[in-house]
């Protein structure tokens, strides 16, 4: 039988860095030492008071039942409380808390975006991005940064919206770039968006703790107080807080806009998941002294990854400022092959898991993610050294 499927369905690819994930952990499976630079996920545990949290729940018997759909009432004080702290000041009534930051971003196009509209991507940008675009019905139009050193300029902005355009994505710190825009970044920015009263501003704001030397985070909301009835901030306990499983993300912004959020999230996955709400609680409001621990860390290697890549002859290197991701290009490495092509190779010969630049949209650079052991950033990157001389 031939299985009709619709056409948003055979638009939407599989997830390049949980493909390569999935090949590297195959290889692994077979007694292979394979270095993991290709996940985003820290490879810390989970806070203990978090953890500690969520087994009191357990005990007490207080998550087996449904909660409201946009999460309990004190997670939403909670996320609410963490929103404000940071200056984009909002009340529990307005936030919906969903399954994963990529929960609420999908929530959030979903119900911004009609077919024909258009969605404006600046590259590299997260993988997930345009495919939630498509599934919306939208269409993603992408805006190289590279030139500018991975920072969406007010002029390149300008020159791509169009009478369609109805979102801007903006994700900072960076995935996969690990870059971090100032406030006056985002300044320049919403002056284009005063001129486009159109175009709303979806802010993935999921790395907002894991910021290195001077650099500050600046929520988009707070650069550009004046557009905040536009700005849907997105923030969540992933990243920070290593709890990739927990699946627990938030969202604020305009009433309207997290109402229709709510809705539409009523008729997917109903509530997020009542234990992870309690562990994300602890998250929120507990000792910060274990985050900092982590970022610290992460510090660590990323100068250490930074140096060992920057000493790789055709190699030019974007500083990260922020998340745990470098994202170099290495055109003048390729010789015709493309990043999938390199990553491929390097993985099967080198054993080094890493994720091609096209995942990404951009054709010349790969992504390494320094969340992994210090001991396995220095072998991982000697063996990348190893492999382009090799292929020199």
């Amino acid at each position: 039988m031939v299985v009709r499927l619709s056409q948003r369905a055979g638009q939407l690819g599989e997830s390049l860095t949980l493909a390569i994930s999935t090949k590297a952990k195959a290889i692994a499976a077979q007694g292979e030492r394979v270095l993991a630079f290709g996940v985003g996920q820290p490879d810390f545990d989970t806070p203990e008071h978090i953890q500690e949290a969520a087994q009191k729940a357990l005990r007490d018997g207080t998550v087996a039942g449904y909660t409201p759909v946009a999460g309990t009432p004190a997670m939403r004080e909670a996320a609410a409380a963490a929103l404000t702290g940071t200056g984009v000041a909002t009340d529990a009534s307005n936030v919906l808390t969903s399954c994963g930051a990529k929960h609420s971003l999908f929530n959030a196009l979903a119900v911004l975006l009609d077919d024909g509209d258009e969605a404006i991507l600046p590259a590299p940008y997260w993988v997930s991005y345009p495919s939630m675009v498509q599934a919306a019905g939208a269409t993603a139009v992408v805006l190289d940064t590279r030139p500018d050193g991975c920072v969406l300029t007010a002029a390149a902005l300008e020159a791509a919206i169009t009478p369609r355009t109805r979102v801007l994505v903006s994700v900072s710190p960076g995935n996969p770039t690990g870059v971090t825009h100032s406030r006056e970044q985002l300044q320049a920015i919403g002056e284009v968006l005063k001129r486009h009263p159109r175009v709303f501003v979806v802010s993935d704001e999921i790395y907002e703790h894991l910021v290195y030397g001077d650099t500050a985070f600046t929520p988009f909301a707070v650069a550009c107080p004046d557009l905040a009835d536009r700005i849907v901030t997105v923030r969540g306990v992933s990243k920070s807080f290593a709890m990739t499983g927990w699946r627990i993300g938030y969202a604020t912004g305009p009433q309207e806009v997290i109402k229709a959020m709510s809705r539409f999230q009523s008729h997917t996955t109903s509530n997020p998941t009542a234990i992870a709400q309690v562990a994300a609680i602890a998250a929120l409001t507990g000792p910060m002294e274990p985050i900092e621990a982590m970022r610290q860390e992460f510090d660590r290697r990323r100068k250490v990854m930074v140096s060992l890549l920057e000493a790789i002859e055709g190699f030019t290197v974007f500083p990260p400022t922020g998340a745990f991701y470098c994202f170099p290009d290495i055109a003048p490495c390729l010789q015709g092959s493309t990043p999938m092509e390199f990553t491929t190779r390097l993985l099967d010969e080198e054993r080094v898991a890493t994720v091609p630049g096209e995942a990404f949209g951009a054709a010349t650079n790969f992504r390494l993610s320094y969340a992994c052991s210090i001991d396995d950033v220095e072998e991982g990157c000697t063996r990348i050294q190893n492999f382009v001389e090799r292929n020199r």
